[in-house]
């Protein structure tokens, strides 16, 4: 059996999608993922408070929300596969994939929304402060209380660090910027920027090593990349911007991907280099990385494959519809 559309992924951007599908009866197959990637949900369902997406004017918890997403794509006839897709062939149509249930499914048009991950440090205590004081999104976690009028550590040395440290000023009282070498990778601009304000203080050929704290994050325990000497930092709040890894691997010698790793859309549409296939959220997306982006571009995706598949619909002479194999 031949599936109209298949989506690889969840989060905001693969529960949109399958959303807009469902209500346009193309009966999506979302394989959700298991642990390729992270869990089901993408991102959020690691996320605490979300206190930026529209219509929750109280906030929601990042699982909640997912939960709601997918409960509506349930409700407009998503079928959902909580398993990993673990092999694609877009050389032959209709598409073939493979998830690692070895369930195969062939597919008409597909949406992938595998998303990016965060890179982290992987440090002694991380997991235990992961959204109680260590963040890897500073326009998403920056405005919790737990980080106003406090001091808050950013490890990263480039235009994105220096970004996110610039943001958290709002809240913060001091941003210590934490520096493995001697110098900045970020623009002269942002460092400019940085140099000439109040709030900051640079910590060159400075290394997170391990953190602790008790309910929260209460310091960040530092080596020095020359001497070896260690310090403690007493700070609230941790953020990593050390920047994300596409969840590409799949894809790498099938679609176009840009020189970082994600995949590459045309134009202001969400279509790749193969026409029947879109990409939707964080995994073509390396400058935005919101739940409200993420859901906006799933949400092109599902219209734009649906426009597509009717435009190929033939009606015989029984009136009933088939859709035909083409190239492009």
């Amino acid at each position: 059996m031949v599936e109209d559309l298949v989506i690889i992924g969840s989060g905001p951007a693969g529960y949109t999608a399958a959303i807009y599908a469902g209500r346009a009866q193309l009966k999506p197959v979302v394989f959700e993922g298991f642990s390729a990637g992270g869990i089901p949900g993408g991102q959020l369902m690691t996320t605490t408070e979300v206190e930026n997406y529209p219509g929750f004017a109280e906030g929601v918890q990042g699982p909640k929300l997912m939960q709601q997403m997918r409960q509506q794509a349930l409700r407009w006839g998503a079928r959902l596969i909580t398993d990993d897709v673990i092999a694609v062939d877009f050389t032959q149509y209709p598409f073939l994939i493979a998830s690692a249930d070895l369930l195969e499914v062939k597919a008409r048009a597909v949406i992938i929304c595998t998303g990016a991950t965060a890179k982290r440090l992987h440090l002694p205590g991380e997991e235990k402060f992961w959204n109680n004081g260590i963040s890897a999104c500073a326009i998403c976690d920056g405005a919790n209380p737990l980080f106003a009028n406090a001091d808050i550590a950013v490890v990263g040395g480039g235009d994105s660090a220096v970004e996110e440290a610039l943001y958290l000023t709002k809240y913060a009282s001091k941003v210590h910027l934490l520096v493995r070498s001697d110098r900045l990778r970020a623009s002269k601009t942002m460092q400019e920027r940085i140099f000439n304000h109040s709030q900051f203080h640079i910590h060159w050929h400075s290394l997170p090593i391990s953190v602790d704290g008790d309910e929260v994050l209460r310091s960040v325990q530092i080596r020095d990349t020359q001497t070896g000497g260690v310090a403690d930092l007493t700070v609230s709040g941790l953020f990593y911007a050390i920047g994300h890894t596409p969840n590409t691997q799949l894809f790498q010698d099938q679609l176009e991907l840009d020189e970082a790793g994600y995949i590459k859309t045309q134009g202001k549409s969400t279509a790749t280099n193969i026409p029947g296939i879109w990409a939707a959220g964080d995994v073509q997306d390396h400058v935005y990385r919101q739940a409200i982006t993420a859901a906006g571009t799933g949400c092109m995706a599902a219209l734009e494959a649906e426009r597509w598949l009717s435009e190929r619909q033939l009606s015989p002479a029984d009136g009933t519809p088939t859709l035909v194999s083409f190239a492009a």
